[in-house]
């Protein structure tokens, strides 16, 4: 009886484990499936081309052009990991391997308190810093007549924004490398910055290389911060000087309001489709470059 009841509780408790795996493992899919259903009155009438690559938006008409949104996402990511991860990088080598340790402890906190300071802030602070500086300083220094509200604009709020998710993440893994790897190294006769560079780096570049794979999803998905410095205008951006208008913003400027017109709430919610499949791709590549150097 006992061995009975033994066996009972493992195996109710191991049912339990195979729930809650199966239900983390199949939400993704829950997740596409509810918008992808969401999206189907849109994927009914148009051509998956005409909206991913057309470039005119107005639902008032019937036409839902994705592309300026896109090429929009696009510009403001890539520019805010340009900007964010050189410096993650470096700081997070200076930190964890020529820094003392006070300097680490004290360092914590203030990423910390960059991480849990909300969007609508970095937004604000945006409206009142970088937009000015753009409009006043840096426009005319290149040559540019602009108001601020461009994808350089919320391409740098987004890098300080994704700076402390980067930065924690490095700092972890480099932290995790042996010292002994370094101290062999140095015995052979290599400088420190060669060790680091040939041998800490190298050891470390699976997880680098996930690091700012998960901080590109995180800036593509951003929002309120974003929304708040853009621009806003439905147009392609030829330089970073000029306004952009990305899918969150998108999502979030004309749900609410939208939701009693069927084919724009569909719309939306292909955006929002779109974005995931786009979150998705960027953790799968990662994942893919990772396994891939391990082999090596």
């Amino acid at each position: 009886m006992y061995i009975l009841n033994r066996w009972q509780r493992h195996w109710a408790n191991n049912t339990w484990m195979i729930i809650s795996l199966l239900v983390v493992a199949t939400l993704p899919f829950f997740l596409f499936l509810g918008l992808y259903l969401k999206s189907f009155l849109l994927l009914h009438d148009y051509h998956l081309g005409h909206l991913l690559f057309g470039k005119i938006w107005k639902p008032g008409i019937g036409q839902f052009g994705f592309f300026p949104f896109i090429v929009g996402s696009i510009w403001v990511t890539l520019l805010a990991m340009v900007i964010s991860a050189p410096i993650c990088l470096l700081a997070a080598i200076y930190v964890t391997q020529y820094s003392k340790t006070r300097l680490l402890r004290i360092m914590h906190p203030a990423i910390d308190i960059l991480a849990g300071i909300p969007s609508v802030v970095y937004g604000l602070w945006g409206i009142l810093v970088i937009v000015p500086f753009i409009a006043r300083y840096l426009g005319p220094l290149f040559g540019v007549d602009t108001v601020g509200y461009s994808i350089l604009a919320a391409a740098l709020v987004l890098s300080i924004m994704i700076v402390p998710f980067i930065l924690n993440i490095l700092i972890e893994i480099f932290r995790a490398i042996p010292v002994e790897l370094k101290e062999a190294s140095l015995a052979l006769g290599a400088t420190e910055w060669q060790s680091i560079k040939q041998v800490i780096v190298k050891k470390a570049l699976p997880g680098i290389i996930a690091a700012f794979g998960f901080g590109l999803a995180r800036a593509f998905g951003e929002t309120m911060a974003v929304l708040m410095v853009v621009g806003n205008v439905v147009e392609l951006p030829k330089s970073v000087f000029d306004p952009g208008y990305t899918l969150p913003a998108l999502i979030a400027n004309n749900y609410g309001e939208m939701l009693s017109i069927p084919k724009y709430d569909s719309a939306l919610m292909f955006a929002a489709l779109i974005l995931l499949v786009v979150s998705l791709f960027f953790n799968l590549i990662m994942h893919f470059f990772i396994i891939r150097y391990n082999k090596y």
